[in-house]
């Protein structure tokens, strides 16, 4: 079902500050940058590893608004991992698949992710208190 870590998401604040300390500390480099306004979110994914089924990212999220679901995890928690991301050959197989399972759902149909991606996240009640998103890759 699952064919990687996708990536870690990170909530902070400062997204350009929070970049250029993943840069100059642990040397990762930007693949992409975006702002999902849908999401209320500007994130930038970082590479860690690019292999034959798909690379696992680090993704920086900073609010757009914080009314987000970023801004108020931030505001409730401050910064940290906000999620854990699988990639997934088909997004909504996997979301059909899980909850046929009892997994509750938080998304019952994919919808835009970044790099071209679809996902769909579950509720962390189901998933032992993690936020998990399914990521089905853009073609490559």
């Amino acid at each position: 079902m699952f064919t990687r870590i996708d990536h870690i998401g990170i909530a902070v604040f400062d997204l350009e500050k929070s970049k250029a300390w993943y840069e100059t500390t642990f040397g990762l480099t930007v693949v992409a940058q975006e702002i999902n306004e849908e999401q209320g979110v500007h994130e930038a994914m970082l590479i860690v590893y690019d292999g034959p089924t798909g690379g696992s990212h680090v993704q920086l999220l900073e609010p757009t608004r914080d009314d987000s679901p970023i801004g108020k995890y931030l505001a409730k928690r401050g910064e940290g991992i906000h999620h854990v991301a699988y990639g997934v050959e088909d997004v909504a197989g996997t979301l059909t698949t899980l909850g046929e399972r009892g997994i509750t759902l938080l998304d019952k149909t994919p919808r835009h992710g970044a790099m071209g991606s679809h996902i769909g996240f579950l509720h962390p009640k189901a998933t032992g208190g993690v936020l998990t998103e399914l990521v089905e890759a853009a073609s490559r």
